[in-house]
């Protein structure tokens, strides 16, 4: 047995405080997270230009999803072993040449290996749960709370700003020149990382035997409460992933313009500011599991109304306002789970574990979208998954038990 003690504060630069981490953090999530947001835009172009359904351009997205998840726990243990700032200087370097690859790509191997694989690698080293996870062991314990909830509020104000940015540049120029526009944005990333590198690296044989401890933190966690958050990030990225890539298209189909959906996505990303930031408040103020099953309950009410109420334009901007309340705002309770359970030492990696059930879900809900329309013409039996899978989630997170793990079997 081996107690899980928690590591020594960083001393850092005085220009490196609370506020300066925190708010160049905040940039970086919005950069990255913005033109990811606005894929779904690139649908029906795309696809009418190429010759191609929706279940293709749905597959390569439902590919960068679950590649992304997969590789978040291996960019999260390789930036808690030797610093986040290189992890996100390769992931920016690969998804900037993912978008611009895409902009170009004219077979489906390309749509894949650039949308899917690039694109899905590069997230898992530059998005917000590494930018989480760096802010976790840089900032002090009294900030960590809000930090959570600020690095998921910027990725959300990059969707409101990138969404309708997209829109105006396709229309105004091509959906090639802007991927290639956002694909420049991207290596902004470079620079701005450097603030986010670690003081001193960490001796080899205290990685070794940390990662030991962490992984069996992993395993403790698994029959009850990693297994609870992660199966409710998972039901909560199904809808996400169903309504970014999905929701453009589906409106046009109900005949709105393509406006409408810029400009849901785009107030699903602002109205998102304030539900990240509250959850990031109230997780310290009230049980998190309560908190969770509020949120993935409010999503499930929010796609009811979506699908059932009349078709308009006021109709579906209230759907994208309401439904930003509830976006991302489950990152910074189960972010809080995490870094209570187990500290901070190895939270990235701990975080991507969880992670991963979320991009399990978004690859669900992408690829399931193209695939129901293809075959029924419709998105409504995703929709009605969709609220399942949010009142299911509800149930799924009450249970959670909030205390720190203090021993761990450590393997030998």
């Amino acid at each position: 047995m081996s107690t899980l003690a928690a590591p020594a504060p960083l001393k850092l630069a005085r220009w490196r405080t609370p506020t300066v981490l925190i708010a160049i953090g905040c940039v970086i999530a919005l950069i990255a997270f913005g033109p990811r947001s606005t894929l779904g835009q690139f649908l029906s172009p795309l696809s009418f230009e190429r010759g191609w359904g929706r279940e293709a351009f749905s597959l390569a997205i439902a590919i960068q999803n679950l590649l992304w998840g997969a590789a978040q726990p291996f960019a999260g243990a390789v930036a808690d072993r030797f610093g986040p700032m290189r992890v996100i200087c390769v992931g920016a370097i690969l998804y900037a040449t993912g978008l611009a690859w895409m902009a170009q790509a004219t077979t489906l191997v390309e749509l894949n290996l650039s949308a899917g694989v690039l694109i899905g690698f590069g997230l898992a080293g530059c998005s917000f749960p590494m930018v989480i996870g760096a802010l976790g062991k840089l900032v002090p314990e009294n900030w960590r709370g809000f930090a959570f909830g600020a690095g998921t509020a910027a990725g959300s104000f990059g969707q409101f700003l990138y969404s309708p940015l997209a829109a105006a540049l396709i229309h105004a120029f091509s959906w090639q020149t802007t991927l290639t526009v956002f694909a420049g944005t991207i290596l902004l990333v470079l620079p701005l990382s450097l603030a986010l590198a670690m003081p001193q690296p960490v001796p080899a044989r205290r990685g070794r035997k940390a990662a030991v401890v962490a992984c069996g933190a992993h395993r403790s966690l698994r029959p009850r409460e990693l297994r609870a958050a992660s199966a409710g990030l998972l039901h909560l990225r199904f809808p996400a992933r169903l309504v970014t890539v999905h929701l453009p298209s589906y409106l046009v189909d109900r005949g709105l313009g393509a406006d409408a959906g810029a400009w849901t996505i785009g107030l699903i990303g602002l109205f998102n500011i304030i539900g990240s930031l509250s959850a990031g408040w109230l997780s310290g103020r009230m049980p998190k599991r309560y908190l969770l099953s509020i949120i993935y309950f409010g999503r499930a009410v929010a796609i009811v109304g979506l699908i059932t109420l009349p078709q308009s334009t006021v109709a579906v901007l209230l759907f994208g306002a309401v439904t930003g309340l509830f976006w991302l705002s489950t990152v910074p309770p189960t972010s809080s789970l995490v870094a209570l359970m187990f500290g901070t030492r190895w939270l990235a990696m701990l975080f991507g574990f969880a992670f991963f059930s979320h991009q399990v879900g978004g690859f669900l809900g992408v690829w399931l979208g193209g695939w129901a329309f293809e075959v029924t013409g419709s998105y409504d039996v995703v929709w009605w998954l969709s609220v399942f899978f949010g009142v299911a989630s509800a149930l799924i997170n009450l249970p959670i038990v909030e205390k720190p793990v203090t021993r761990l079997e450590v393997a030998r």
